[in-house]
């Protein structure tokens, strides 16, 4: 397999895992108004394909450890079965947080899903071998926490106003707010499974027995496909928002919208791939933790800024639901902060 030889190389790694992972959703973004549940079809052929051409390029060239097919014969058989569960657990995650991107924006889902994944993943870990600052830890889980909060009621204020919007140009019977909290649970719901699949993924890596990245991520894909069909048909049969959807509305969908999800898909297991490479132990060159802490954590605010800037999802806001929506985006990127030093040596963090 090959993995980063220099300092600077292993910096990229983690700049690229930011970049898709961070990224990938606005591929669904662009396909303007094509169901999520659809659009997961794609997604998942992406998934897999990124998986399997980095298997047996990457993960099959080079001299750093195993290839792709000794890495596997030598890894137990528990060791793939984590692997394949995590694919299966992020497979159902990621549809609720796409189901919350499509109900609420990047802006509400990334902020909430995988900040509450990021608590979870990082107070597991700590419990399960503590290292590093406790006290830097848990502090900025309640800033991530806090960040949660100021997220929902800045979305709960900005639904508000636009039924009001809505109310007032007669384009809605109903008097009724309606509710900002579907969105929010999604997210929440998304996060704690993303949280707990880390735990299987780490499982799948450790030991002499252990998976390395790229047996990993083509384990992890195969999970995700083959769970992809009976989760989609739950999801279109069960929908969040509107009325179910029929298998046969996915062939109708644009060219263009089917090679959004394909490069979505292709996108998260990139980088995917990527972060289960930064995270390899190298003897050579390997980011400090710290270093890879921020850079892997810091997906849910990147997201969140693509939501606000590229796609205006604060549009019609007033100043109190502005307020809120900064408050969170400052209160992450502490949060961020915080968690992220917290994973360096106990003797660094003064």
């Amino acid at each position: 397999m090959i993995l980063p030889q220099t300092y600077a190389a292993a910096v990229f790694i983690l700049v690229l895992a930011l970049l898709c992972q961070g990224s990938w959703a606005n591929t669904f973004k662009l396909t303007r108004k094509y169901r999520f549940e659809l659009f997961y079809f794609d997604f998942a052929f992406g998934l897999i394909a990124a998986a399997v051409i980095s298997a047996y390029t990457l993960g099959s060239m080079g001299f750093d450890g195993f290839s792709l097919m000794d890495d596997l014969l030598n890894a137990g058989k528990r060791q793939w079965l984590f692997g394949f569960g995590a694919g299966i657990v992020f497979n159902f995650a990621n549809m609720l947080l796409l189901g919350s991107v499509s109900v609420a924006g990047m802006t509400v889902a990334f902020p909430v899903g995988l900040g509450m994944a990021m608590i979870i993943s990082s107070s597991l870990r700590y419990v399960a071998k503590p290292e590093g600052s406790a006290v830097m830890l848990f502090s900025g889980c309640v800033l991530v926490l806090a960040a949660i909060l100021a997220d929902a009621l800045g979305n709960r204020q900005l639904m508000v106003i636009r039924h009001e919007e809505l109310a007032r140009a007669g384009k809605t019977k109903s008097t009724r707010r309606p509710s900002s909290a579907k969105g929010v649970i999604l997210a929440l719901a998304a996060g704690v499974l993303i949280g707990s699949c880390s735990q299987l993924l780490d499982k799948g890596r450790e030991g002499d027995l252990g998976m390395g990245p790229y047996s990993l991520g083509l384990m992890f894909g195969a999970g995700a496909i083959f769970s992809t069909f009976l989760l989609s048909m739950f999801f279109m049969n069960l929908p969040v928002e509107g009325e179910a959807v029929d298998v046969t509305d996915y062939f109708k969908a644009k060219l263009g919208q089917h090679l959004l999800g394909l490069i979505g898909g292709f996108l998260w297991m990139a980088g995917a791939v990527a972060s289960f490479v930064a995270v390899t132990p190298h003897p050579v060159a390997a980011a400090e933790p710290s270093i890879t802490a921020l850079f892997l954590n810091g997906v849910p605010l990147l997201a969140a800024l693509w939501g606000v800037v590229v796609w205006k999802e604060l549009r019609g806001a007033d100043p109190r639901a502005r307020s809120f929506m900064l408050l969170m985006l400052v209160l992450l990127a502490c949060g961020v902060v915080l968690i992220s030093m917290s994973a360096a040596p106990a003797e660094k963090v003064l």
